[in-house]
């Protein structure tokens, strides 16, 4: 229970054995008796085995769908076990879990609460081409949701019964479409988003892979991922 709520974390995790062991018992030891639920999503180390070991509860998929199709599978869990809430947090140790009690704190008047980078607290930053995608999708969706969202691709997200519902039925597997077109739909249903400031850490293992190629990419999927989520329904 966090603040009088049944709440599970959901960690979608691929290859994260470096990792993963560290993340499930730094959640247990900051929200003892919260449920952590780990997807293992088609991993080929041992990412299974340590979360398990860790404490976790984990969901292994056949092969790798994709954060989108882990995170479905981890909504309809908490739907079936009739959680109150349900939080994504990363399997590579970035999202800090005392941050938890405030974004339940925001589920008593909002349905879906995410842990902004740019918002004002810590040192993350991102520059270039991510960058400017960032800014453009935070530009359109703000505009959609009606309030103010400065880091629309964040991973760390709070959803209350309502959409843990409407994700274990609905939840889009496509690239940036756990992120961006959830958004787009959630907000297009008249259900209430806000955005509260985190402080992003480095990874506890792995390295992430950065290029200008690939931020162009990431620039021109953002842009084609957005234009999709407005245009469909």
């Amino acid at each position: 229970m966090v603040n009088g709520k049944r709440v599970l974390i959901i960690i979608p995790a691929l290859n994260e054995a470096g990792s993963i062991g560290e993340v499930v018992r730094e959640v247990r030891g900051e929200l003892p008796g919260v449920e952590v639920l780990v997807v293992d999503d088609g991993s080929t180390d041992r990412t299974y085995a340590v979360a398990a070991a860790a404490g976790a509860r984990v969901a292994r998929l056949p092969y790798n769908l994709g954060v989108g199709g882990a995170m479905r599978l981890g909504y309809r869990y908490a739907h079936e076990h009739d959680y109150d809430v349900a939080i994504q947090i990363d399997a590579d140790g970035q999202h800090d879990p005392r941050y938890v009690p405030k974004l339940v704190d925001l589920l008593d008047d909002n349905d879906l609460v995410i842990g902004a980078r740019f918002a004002g607290e810590g040192d993350y930053s991102v520059r270039g081409p991510r960058r400017w995608a960032m800014v453009m999708l935070g530009a359109v969706l703000s505009r959609i949701a009606r309030t103010k969202l400065t880091d629309t691709t964040s991973g760390f997200r709070a959803a209350n019964r309502r959409v843990i519902e409407m994700f274990a039925r609905w939840y889009p597997v496509e690239y940036l479409g756990d992120t961006v077109e959830t958004l787009v739909h959630t907000a297009r249903r008249g259900y209430r988003i806000r955005q509260v400031p985190v402080a992003m850490r480095k990874r506890m293992a792995g390295t992430p892979s950065h290029s200008p190629t690939k931020a162009m990419i990431y620039l021109g999927r953002a842009f084609a991922v957005l234009t999709l989520a407005l245009i469909r329904r």
